[in-house]
């Protein structure tokens, strides 16, 4: 009794975990194209009510930026919201917040060259987390995945749960998974993908979701399939950017 009695008071005596500080305001064209990545990401089929993506505050890379919890489609400027790392709020609000932040804030953590994440559940890419043939990309556009996207079981760690990452155990295993690759499949729902910036991303969303529906048909053909090498992923990627499919899907979002 005595001892129950010593370890309350002690918990009532720890101080409250303090409010993290703001880097400051973002620079807008950061959170104008960080609303746009939203919209790009529904248009092309790689989000629906479900999904998000985020960036590194630009004043400060203990930060990112993020929507408060809205269908990507319909997200504007006013839903971006400030996290710290460990994916505390930094300004409190009553609205509602993605569960899965943890995704975020556990990548930033661990992989600093990270500065833009992708969590989403693109049907294409859905088969090849539940079956043994392992994701890999058949063309060009694939060369961030020409390794084998690893993926991410819950169940050999935490065991049954809903399979959502909605704590920072369950995103620091995943991040574990992730490694030093680009995406990380998760086992029935989805996938997190990761980039040097937000074109990057939202390209590698995209063509991660167009590689998958082309290994499928290819697998479908019968006959041994030819992915690619390696070597020639690093080759593509030492000279890849997204400077003329961003511009396109801005034109197509925006009119202009």
């Amino acid at each position: 009794m005595i001892r129950t009695a010593v370890i309350a008071l002690a918990l009532i005596a720890q101080p409250a975990a303090a409010q993290p500080k703001s880097a400051g305001p973002a620079d807008p064209k950061l959170i104008e194209n960080l609303v746009l990545a939203n919209h790009i990401l529904a248009m092309e089929g790689v989000v629906d009510a479900m999904g998000h993506v985020s960036v590194r505050h630009n004043r400060d890379p203990n930060r990112y930026l993020i929507s408060l919890a809205r269908a990507p489609e319909l997200v504007t400027a006013e839903d971006i919201a400030e996290y710290d790392l460990d994916s505390n709020l930094v300004v409190p609000t009553s609205r509602r917040q993605y569960s899965e932040r943890y995704i975020h804030g556990e990548i930033y953590k661990a992989r600093p060259d990270v500065i833009a994440v992708i969590h989403n559940h693109s049907p294409g890419i859905i088969p090849f987390g539940v079956s043994k043939v392992p994701l890999r990309a058949v063309t060009h556009s694939g060369g961030f995945f020409a390794e084998p996207v690893p993926v991410w079981e819950p169940r050999q760690v935490f065991g049954m749960t809903e399979m959502l990452v909605n704590n920072a155990a369950l995103g620091r295993s995943l991040v574990q998974s992730l490694g030093k690759q680009a995406a990380i499949l998760m086992r029935g729902h989805g996938v997190a993908i990761v980039g040097p910036t937000l074109e990057h991303v939202v390209g590698r969303a995209v063509y991660l979701e167009v590689g998958a529906r082309l290994q499928a048909q290819a697998i479908a053909l019968g006959t041994p399939v030819t992915y690619l090498d390696p070597e020639e992923g690093r080759k593509i990627e030492a000279r890849r950017d997204y400077i003329r499919p961003w511009e396109l899907w801005k034109r197509k979002v925006t009119g202009k």
